[in-house]
């Protein structure tokens, strides 16, 4: 089988599962961002978050997987009978572009809810105090301007660093993977020591008072504190399912991404493979909506309050 009849499969396999993920990531994220802002339950500094990044996920649907489609279809058009060729330098890096924009931007949303829900956690109740909404919207709008920033880069630099940028970009990302990490471990330890010191305090208030009247109020103390921690613990978890996600669809673009830098040329097997991880990529924005509704108690009522009314209005 020579490099053509290796790599048209993929391709063609690529297009047909981008037009049904595209369709879904643009519907899921429209019902998810409407019903983020008709839910006043969920907490308005979360919600800023998970708007910044159900924006970019719809953004990968409406612009980035259609551009990724016509982007294969132009290189089975080109390929000749033995050789693959690339498609108009004009197009490649129109689809990097937008393609790095909204990538950046996903990214970069899932490690600020990662910080925020650190933040929840450990501060506690000076959480409020430190993380107010003004420093949220600011990160958010530093984001979408870093990665614009980051996607017009190969825009203006030389061909002669792009190599070294590459490096700089891969080591800054498997930092931020890292980092990442790193800060849900923490958040997996900082929530079972509330946990033992909420049931420390309890135990010590049954065992030092005697009378019903104070541990009714001890009860009540601490069963406000636990319910405190445990919605942020409910949140945080609904984050690091986002977070997981997350790591198992950017895993393998990124792992190819280290492959290229390391081999001198691709192979028949790496650009066979190729569009498969970046299809897993855009296969995320589609997967973020369905952990919102699974694991967020109030996003999922909202969408389901949604879905309740439509039907009741066609009736």
């Amino acid at each position: 089988m020579n490099e053509v009849g290796a790599v048209h499969p993929s391709y063609i396999a690529n297009c047909v599962l981008n037009a049904i993920t595209a369709y879904t990531a643009i519907v899921l994220n429209v019902i998810t961002i409407h019903a983020m802002r008709k839910t006043s339950s969920l907490p308005s500094l979360l919600k800023v978050l998970l708007l910044s990044l159900a924006v970019s996920d719809l953004g990968v649907g409406l612009v980035v997987q259609p551009f990724y489609i016509a982007w294969l279809v132009k290189r089975i058009q080109q390929n000749s009978a033995s050789t693959v060729s690339n498609p108009s330098y004009t197009m490649d890096t129109a689809f990097l572009t937008i393609m790095n924009l909204f990538s950046c931007a996903s990214f970069f949303s899932v490690l600020a809810l990662s910080v925020d829900r650190f933040l929840a956690i450990h501060l506690h109740l000076r959480y409020r105090e430190f993380v107010t909404y003004k420093r949220v919207v600011f990160a958010v709008v530093s984001i979408w301007v870093f990665s614009a920033f980051f996607s017009s880069i190969k825009l203006w630099t030389p061909a002669s660093i792009t190599k070294s940028l590459t490096v700089v970009v891969a080591l800054l990302f498997g930092l931020c993977f890292i980092c990442t990490t790193v800060i849900y471990y923490r958040i997996y330890l900082t929530v079972r020591r509330h946990r033992h010191h909420i049931q420390s305090v309890h135990e010590e208030l049954v065992a030092t008072q005697n009378d019903e009247i104070s541990l009714e109020i001890s009860g009540e103390i601490s069963g406000e504190i636990s319910t405190n921690v445990v919605t942020v613990r409910k949140s945080a978890l609904g984050t690091f399912y986002v977070y997981l996600v997350f790591m198992l669809c950017y895993m393998p673009g990124y792992c190819m991404m280290i492959a290229r830098m390391i081999a001198s040329e691709a192979n028949i097997a790496m650009k066979g493979f190729d569009p498969y991880a970046w299809t897993l990529v855009f296969v995320n924005s589609s997967l973020n909506p369905v952990i919102y509704c699974w694991k967020m108690r109030h996003i999922r009522h909202a969408i389901m309050d949604m879905l309740r009314n439509i039907l009741a209005n066609r009736n």
